[in-house]
C-alpha cells in the first residue's frame, strides 16, 4: 500500500533550520513528481515546493525562495525539505504529496495537481 510519511519537524528558533523528510513506501519515488506544502491554523493548504520526477524542475514559493532547499535520494526512496533561516511565519502543518507522471520537467505547487498524500509534520518557529 502507497504510503508516505514526513519527519523532522519540531520547535526551532527564528533564524533556525530544520530539515523535514518525506519517505515513501509500497511504491517507487522515482516516477513521481513530489511537492511539499504547508497550513497553518485558519490558512487554506498552500504549495511551498515541488521537485519533477527527474529532479530537473524545482519550484518555490516566493515566500520560501533562498531559504528552503527540496531535494530527492531515490535511492532512499525519500524526499527532503532544507530549512533555513526560520520565520515564524514558516510555522504550519507540512505534508508531502505525490504524483505519478511521466513528464520529466514538470511538477505542481497545487494540491489538486496531486493524488497522495502524507499525515504530514508540525514546524513551530517561536523565540
Amino acid at each position: 500500500q502507497l504510503q508516505l510519511v514526513e519527519s523532522g519537524g519540531g520547535l526551532v528558533q527564528p533564524g533556525g533550520s530544520l530539515r523535514l523528510s518525506c519517505a515513501a513506501s509500497g511504491f517507487t519515488l522515482d516516477a513521481y513528481a513530489i511537492g511539499w506544502f504547508r497550513q497553518a491554523p485558519g490558512k487554506e493548504r498552500e504549495g511551498v515546493s515541488c521537485i519533477s520526477n527527474s529532479g530537473g524542475r524545482r519550484n518555490y514559493a516566493d515566500s520560501v525562495k533562498g531559504r528552503f532547499t527540496i531535494s530527492r535520494d531515490n535511492a532512499k526512496n525519500t524526499v527532503y525539505l532544507q530549512m533555513n533561516s526560520l520565520k515564524p511565519e514558516d510555522t504550519a502543518h507540512y505534508y508531502c504529496a505525490v504524483r505519478p507522471t511521466s513528464l520529466q520537467s514538470m511538477c505542481g505547487m497545487t494540491t489538486r495537481w496531486y493524488d497522495y498524500w502524507g499525515q504530514g509534520t508540525q514546524v513551530t518557529v517561536s523565540s
